[in-house]
């Protein structure tokens, strides 16, 4: 099914204008500088790059003080709630399309108190110690592709327990002490790596962004869910339903959820769970087209402000390889608008921040992943693969639902 007929383009025009004009004015000054004739005066190019400049370094700036608040204010001291509900109160399901041995290592590594197991496949498969459930192909609903088969379940399956538990394929149980009692608990992700180095080293970047996640409790609204380790109280799934037209349907169920459920509830979980990095620079900058565009889309559903915030923060990551690989440097340099006092604090400043994300995401790893360390120097690379599917999905948003390749290294 093609989802671009049901995407709104007008949520995503002025971001699409406006990036398309970053990279003209970006494609000009250089043509300029080097042969200033093809240029015919008639633009002063590098006026025109000074206020992009300026305004990349306001927007990212903006966006991390908002990052710093949710982070360091909103979320300070937050520690997730004491798990009350064991196993026996969940049942597990895990999503895949034809998968089999990706699934049953993940199957392979839940705890022995998960005993009710199920897959949702859009084929039947094989897979020791889970019930396997494939979804008819003549089910219909709103929700489409990954949603139309959480849907068919939520619809479909017998289930006595107070949670519904979805992993995706490739999401291995690594930690789980039980669920404090909320309507959506989120469980904690830590990548794993099995192919590019640099889509590694992206995923451990967006950990120590991600840290922000233990504010989200605090919020009337997430600011986003993820999909790959997400327990929903069966009856707050059954009021909600994932019965709608989306590409990302775990972050916008948790925003319809919070905005539909009286009392609404979200922690972060203590468990955790350890899903495949993407294998190549391919896939990486796929899935983050999709989280972008589905993000995007999504919003306008949100009240404003929190549209205007999700916005704007798609937006500045889109940019922010800017700050890291052209802004910084200049800086340093004292090139152009680096002469001035106020614009190099400002660059070298969110450049450190950019760094801190990064080592922040090693420390979320722990002792035993401390030789990426050393990449530390790699981090405005680390910023570009992290942020270039961002761009592509602003800019051309896909067709449909494209599921990221998994290697299935167990």
């Amino acid at each position: 099914m093609k989802w671009r007929g049901a995407l709104d383009r007008t949520t995503m025009k002025a971001e699409r204008i406006t990036l398309s004009g970053v990279g003209a004015v970006l494609l000009l000054t250089a043509v300029a500088v080097l042969t200033p004739s093809l240029t015919l005066g008639l633009v002063d190019w590098h006026s025109a790059f000074e206020l992009l400049l300026w305004g990349t370094t306001v927007l990212f700036a903006t966006s991390a003080l908002v990052w710093l608040v949710l982070t360091y204010v909103i979320g300070a001291g937050y520690e997730p709630p004491t798990p009350v509900h064991g196993g026996d109160d969940i049942q597990v399901r895990i999503l895949t399309v034809d998968a089999a041995d990706v699934v049953q290592a993940t199957v392979d590594s839940l705890p022995a108190t998960f005993d009710d197991v199920r897959v949702i496949a859009e084929t039947d498969i094989d897979v020791d110690g889970a019930t396997v459930h494939a979804v008819p192909d003549g089910f219909d609903c709103t929700a489409v592709r990954k949603g139309r088969a959480i849907e068919w379940a939520r619809r479909t399956l017998d289930n006595d327990r107070e949670f519904v538990l979805y992993l995706d394929e490739d999401s291995h149980v690594a930690s789980f002490e039980g669920l404090p009692d909320a309507d959506i608990v989120q469980l904690r992700e830590e990548p794993r790596r099995t192919g590019s180095v640099l889509s590694y080293l992206a995923d451990v970047y967006r950990m120590g962004v991600q840290v922000e996640q233990r504010a989200f409790a605090r919020l009337s609204i997430p600011l986003f869910a993820w999909g790959g380790g997400i327990a929903v109280r069966q009856s707050a799934e059954d009021e909600v339903t994932w019965n709608r037209e989306t590409i990302v349907e775990d972050t916008a169920f948790v925003w319809a959820a919070a905005q539909r459920l009286e009392d609404f509830s979200f922690e972060l979980a203590t468990a955790t769970c350890r899903n495949e990095a993407p294998p190549s620079l391919t896939e990486i900058t796929q899935q983050r087209r999709r989280w972008a565009a589905g993000n995007l889309e999504a919003s306008t559903d949100l009240p404003v402000g929190y549209q205007l915030v999700t916005r704007v923060r798609n937006y500045a990551w889109a940019l922010s390889p800017i700050v890291t690989l052209i802004v910084v440097p200049l800086s340093v340099l004292g090139v152009g608008v680096g002469s001035s006092g106020l614009f190099t604090l400002a660059s070298v400043t969110l450049g450190l921040l950019t760094l801190f994300w990064y080592l922040r995401g090693v420390q979320y790893y722990g002792p035993d992943k401390t030789e990426w360390l050393l990449a530390a120097p790699l981090a405005p690379l680390i910023t570009v693969v992290h942020s270039m599917g961002t761009v592509a999905g602003i800019l051309d948003p896909p067709e449909g639902f494209r599921v990221t390749e998994k290697v299935g290294d167990g």
